[in-house]
């Protein structure tokens, strides 16, 4: 893949020109917060690992900090994180009616940063308001994943997939806890945006753990039970659809969606394309949508795009394979 396709997402939200100046994992944020972010009520967030335990540390190791996007996506800026050296979840309890499905949400970024409340908490304000129990995953950044470099103009891997081990440990801990949320541990599905669909891919096909047992939540199983995957990236190589090469399917994938714009500038249609192909030659049940506008990063903000109607196709999806209640027909 070239450049673009690894940076676009942070070129996009940071600057309004689309120049790169910034280190990895530093952008050019307004209103900036010397200080770990943290959710507004009803948010409850918790360290992912017991205090004091020793981790793998971000690419660029730094205090965390959050502040607002110079770019904007449906004229609202974004709020980014960077660089997180200690993750955590924060859970958003269900309202009304609560169906037991718990949702767990890798926001995008590229590796790089975090898009918080685009890709995060904005999620939670519309599955919460469907019953379902939602966590948002502040996992590490920079380089947690497969990410472009600046400093060496090159892909790296991380020797620890710290985003990975974020995550299986998220959905350990939410299944270990299950009866303190009102969650049925056979319905926690994962939903993730550009790095953070990777991740759904990453948390999907690997079964085993990627650390080492520390308590009795990591006696849980890591795999999600359904997956929503918003223009994946970090998934196709070249040439043709090939599936990049640190995915390997798993037969008990969970179920799958996808969804991509096809003008997407950022991450390729073939990255949705490649994965929705490696997943049904393994016999996944899998539904993918593409849609001819839309672009990168649109998250649930509202546009004039036929996409913006997305969530009410993801929740009739999830009827369909019964993790909803199926909408009565008309």
């Amino acid at each position: 893949m070239n450049k673009a396709t690894w940076i676009g997402l942070v070129a996009t939200l940071l600057l309004p020109t689309g120049a790169f100046a910034y280190t990895t994992g530093s952008g050019g944020l307004v209103n900036v917060q010397n200080r770990p972010w943290e959710p507004a009520a009803p948010g409850v967030q918790t360290s992912l690992w017991p205090e004091g335990m020793k981790i793998a540390a971000p690419a660029y190791p730094g205090p965390e900090v959050f502040g607002t996007s110079k770019g904007k996506i449906a004229d609202q800026s974004i709020t980014m994180v960077e660089h997180v050296s200690r993750p955590t979840m924060t859970v958003y309890p269900a309202k009304g009616t609560n169906t037991g499905v718990a949702m767990v949400v890798f926001p995008g970024g590229g590796y790089r940063v975090l898009a918080i409340d685009l890709e995060g908490t904005e999620v939670c304000d519309w599955v919460t308001a469907k019953g379902i129990t939602c966590v948002v995953v502040k996992y590490r950044v920079p380089g947690s994943g497969p990410y472009w470099n600046d400093e060496c103009n090159c892909r790296r891997d991380p020797k620890e997939p710290m985003a990975l081990q974020d995550a299986q440990r998220a959905i350990s801990l939410l299944r270990e806890n299950a009866a303190k949320y009102g969650v049925d541990p056979n319905k926690i599905g994962v939903i993730g945006f550009s790095a953070g669909g990777r991740m759904v891919a990453d948390t999907s096909n690997h079964p085993k753990r990627s650390y080492k047992p520390v308590d009795a939540a990591d006696k849980q199983s890591v795999r999600p039970d359904f997956a929503i995957a918003l223009y994946p990236g970090h998934l196709w190589t070249e040439p043709g659809l090939t599936l990049d090469p640190g995915v390997k399917i798993d037969p008990h994938a969970p179920p799958t969606l996808i969804i991509q714009a096809e003008n997407d500038p950022t991450d390729d249609v073939r990255e949705s394309l490649t994965y929705f192909l490696a997943l049904k030659k393994a016999d996944i049940p899998t539904e993918m949508h593409l849609y001819a506008k839309g672009g990168h990063a649109f998250g649930l903000r509202p546009t004039e795009n036929p996409i913006t109607g997305w969530p009410a196709l993801a929740e009739t999806w999830m009827g369909t394979i019964g993790m909803l209640v199926a909408p009565a027909k008309p």
